[in-house]
């Protein structure tokens, strides 16, 4: 807090209490501003998605979310996963040194490939990590051409 001093007037005193000027400082992150995660832009989960031959597979952490928090939906070919986490009561007699864990609402879309199967998918909330398997249609995944043999087969015997 900045405050203007006129000519020939000091400075009022101030008490400095090292151990707030401790927390402060260490609570200072300088690229807060630059990353939209630590600017409190709330609640936004990570997620691992990856393509087998048979299936898409999204992994997240969504630690401390219960399965009525977390929304799943499929719409033709894309899929949101939304869900929201309460601010737990703080009490104002506390005193807090670091208050990191973020809450609030969150939603996240992808859009698959055509040939999913939406009759098929799977999704399970287990240990705070969210899993969704939405599986290929049979007539999209790729299948093994058996090579027939030429002349060249007849000659082996």
């Amino acid at each position: 807090m900045a405050s203007i001093i006129r000519r020939g007037e000091s400075a009022p005193a101030r008490t400095v209490d090292p151990f707030e000027m401790m927390r402060e400082l260490m609570g200072w992150e300088p690229l807060r501003e630059m990353i939209p995660s630590l600017a409190g832009a709330g609640l936004a989960p990570a997620f691992d998605v990856k393509e087998t031959k048979d299936a898409y597979v999204f992994k997240a952490d969504l630690p401390g979310l219960k399965e009525e928090e977390v929304e799943l939906s499929l719409t033709g070919n894309r899929l949101t996963v939304s869900g929201t986490r309460e601010e737990e009561r703080r009490d104002e007699n506390d005193r807090y040194y670091s208050y990191e864990r973020s809450h609030g609402a969150f939603s996240r879309s992808f859009t698959l490939p055509p040939g999913i199967d939406a009759d098929h998918v799977r999704a399970e909330l287990k240990n705070g990590v969210l899993g969704v398997m939405i599986p290929k249609k049979p007539e999209i995944q790729p299948k093994k051409i058996e090579l027939m043999g030429g002349e060249g087969q007849k000659a082996k015997a």
